[in-house]
């Protein structure tokens, strides 16, 4: 067996290169943790929503015959939507995405509530509304269902929400196809600001929703 010649061996690598490729290593293990924490930071943070206008002072009768408005909410933001019990078209999808959102932000317990206001209130009482709440299996320590004076609650809606809310002029009692009214869930922070209008129609819009929901809850509650 020959043996390999010097000029055929690797020459040694001096020490201090050996140390400088140690360090390089180190630095460049560090900008990849520092950039990678950044990435992180950045994705995980989640702007807040913007302030929209304040809600005017409310308060209408709940599922259980008790009063409850923007003081029994003070302090928790609340996700609002407008439906009807008796509603034959848009409701019955409105209120299973409610609740979808109940379900997804079940975590969040009382700290977010949900807040569905009748646009028939003179047909949907209270006892109504309990049953319809029932139907959709609400937990009523966070869904509430609200019904009172029918001016009161279209301005409230029309005005304080800025949602649409009617009936078609001339309509009979019993046209339910004459009852009309917003498909937007509307956001609202613990102090009655508006956060943000979202379409139910829009899967991606109902995401944005819970998304900034559970940040407002985690910031308030």
């Amino acid at each position: 067996m020959s043996a390999d010649s010097p000029s055929s061996l690797p020459a040694p690598r001096p020490r201090n290169f050996r140390r400088s490729m140690l360090w390089a290593g180190v630095v460049v293990a560090s900008l990849g943790l520092v950039v990678v924490t950044a990435r992180e930071l950045a994705g995980g943070r989640a702007a807040s929503p913007p302030k929209l206008g304040a809600l005017p002072d409310f308060t209408f009768t709940r599922q259980d015959g008790q009063p409850f408005g923007l003081k029994q909410l003070h302090g928790r933001p609340f996700v609002a939507n407008f439906i009807f019990t008796r509603c034959p078209t848009v409701c019955p999808v409105f209120t299973q995405k409610m609740a979808r959102l109940q379900e997804r932000t079940a975590t969040l317990g009382p700290r977010l509530q949900l807040v569905s206001f009748s646009v028939d209130p003179a047909y949907d009482t209270p006892e109504r509304l309990a049953e319809y709440g029932q139907k959709y299996r609400a937990d009523f320590t966070r869904w509430n269902f609200l019904t009172g004076d029918y001016g009161q609650l279209k301005n409230t809606i029309v005005q304080g929400f800025k949602i649409s809310m009617g009936r078609e002029p001339g309509a009979a009692e019993d046209d339910l196809l004459s009852i009309f009214h917003g498909t937007h869930f509307v956001l609202v922070d613990g102090t009655g600001e508006i956060r943000g209008y979202y379409d139910s129609a829009d899967p991606e819009a109902t995401g944005r929703l819970e998304t900034d929901a559970q940040h407002l809850a985690r910031d308030e509650g």
